[in-house]
């Protein structure tokens, strides 16, 4: 039974702010939604609320994870890291780094030690201590489970708010959450085979063609019966993606070197998906000239590329880093090809931008880096042309959705 006061104040408004900041697209009218459901006694326990508040936030796949990080920080307290066990992003999240300072402070990892230490044994210990913190669990600041402050719950000290008769003794929520069962559909995840493939397939541009010689048997059985049993064979024609597709890469130097597998993966899914696809070569930026080979001997025309239908969608795969004068200057080229009056890549990217409107930028550096990456200045500069997402699971819904607009 949950008892209410006519005073209270809606609850869970902070958790809603955490949803956001988490990913989840949580809104007020979710919110009151909740409390609607509080007042009818639909939560008993905090299992209860897991499940009540995950069908109430969460409308996608990509979302579940993000939620049940969130909840159980919210809480039980615990910091969840958004990555997977084995995954060595883990190293670079605040939640690793915040557990080796205590470590080091506590004396259980010897600092001088550290860069000795085996990375796979670091990793193996971390997950070890949040097995071992969701095991132990029993309660928290949030959920009155075992006495509390909380304005909710049940044996607490709050005067107001809502009462939960009874706590959750299996702990399932901690179960559900501990499995990491949505981790590799986030949004912010690494790409990876599967995941990739799900999200081009919602990227279609479908049109009649061909002769009328698909037989549409729901249309003919309704214009028989209306017919009063005449035979009224009804033909279309086939349904085909006749979207076409242009993809630029980035091909040579070091900057590109660490995401020549991401690209690769992007690569044969792209070539995959869309049977009308062309792939073009640059260095860095896009001058007059694009290469048909990745070794970029073969060169091409820009000026043939944009001849293209402006419908086809551009794809253009590259960091966005170089020297400002590769951009802006006139003969800014590393390349030798071109004279001092070269047109300086901007004219060009303008030329795509005007020609393609569905043009888009795929980033492989990390959307959160954005803003102080080395040679930051051309990334953002080129993001004035192009509408540019990240090689995470949610730029590439990002793009899909960007590329299928009419």
């Amino acid at each position: 039974m949950i008892d209410t006061k006519p005073q209270t104040n809606a609850l869970f408004v902070d958790f809603v702010s955490l949803l956001r900041d988490y990913g989840v697209p949580a809104s007020m009218k979710d919110l009151l939604e909740l409390n609607k459901g509080l007042e009818k006694g639909m939560v008993k326990t905090l299992d209860d609320l897991f499940i009540f508040t995950r069908l109430v936030f969460v409308r996608h796949v990509e979302h579940m994870d993000a939620f049940e990080r969130a909840f159980c920080l919210y809480f039980y307290g615990i910091d969840v890291p958004a990555v997977q066990e084995g995954d060595y992003e883990l190293f670079n999240t605040k939640q690793f780094r915040e557990w080796l300072r205590q470590k080091i402070e506590d004396g259980e990892i010897p600092a001088k030690a550290l860069y000795h230490h085996d990375l796979d044994e670091l990793m193996e210990k971390f997950w070890d201590t949040m097995r071992e913190q969701m095991e132990a669990h029993h309660g928290g600041s949030k959920w009155v489970g075992t006495k509390g402050n909380s304005p909710y719950g049940h044996s607490g000290n709050s005067e107001r708010g809502v009462r939960v008769d009874g706590a959750s003794q299996n702990k399932s929520a901690l179960k559900v959450i501990g499995d990491r069962r949505y981790v590799e559909y986030s949004s912010k995840n690494k790409l990876r085979s599967e995941n990739l493939r799900q999200a081009l397939e919602t990227m279609k541009h479908m049109k009649n063609e061909g002769p009328r010689d698909l037989l549409n048997l729901d249309k003919t059985i309704y214009n028989t019966a209306r017919d009063g049993g005449e035979i009224d064979l009804v033909f279309e024609r086939d349904l085909r993606d006749k979207i076409s597709v242009a993809l630029l890469i980035d091909n040579g130097g070091n900057s590109m070197a660490p995401f020549v597998p991401l690209v690769q993966l992007l690569f044969s899914r792209l070539h995959e998906r869309f049977e009308d696809i062309q792939t073009y070569y640059f260095h860095n930026t896009i001058y007059d000239k694009i290469y048909t080979d990745a070794r970029r001997i073969r060169s091409y025309q820009l000026e043939q590329l944009l001849l293209r239908r402006p419908e086809m969608r551009v794809v253009i795969v590259g960091d966005a880093t170089m020297a400002p004068e590769e951009l802006d200057s006139y003969g800014g080229a590393i390349t030798h090809y071109g004279g001092r009056d070269q047109k300086p890549s901007s004219y060009w990217l303008n030329k795509i931008k005007d020609r393609f409107p569905h043009t888009c930028w795929l980033n492989p550096i990390d959307k959160e880096h954005w803003g102080n990456t080395y040679g930051n200045y051309t990334l953002n500069r080129i993001r004035e042309y192009y509408h540019m997402e990240d090689m995470t699971l949610g730029g590439i819904k990002g793009m899909v959705e960007f590329l299928s607009e009419k």
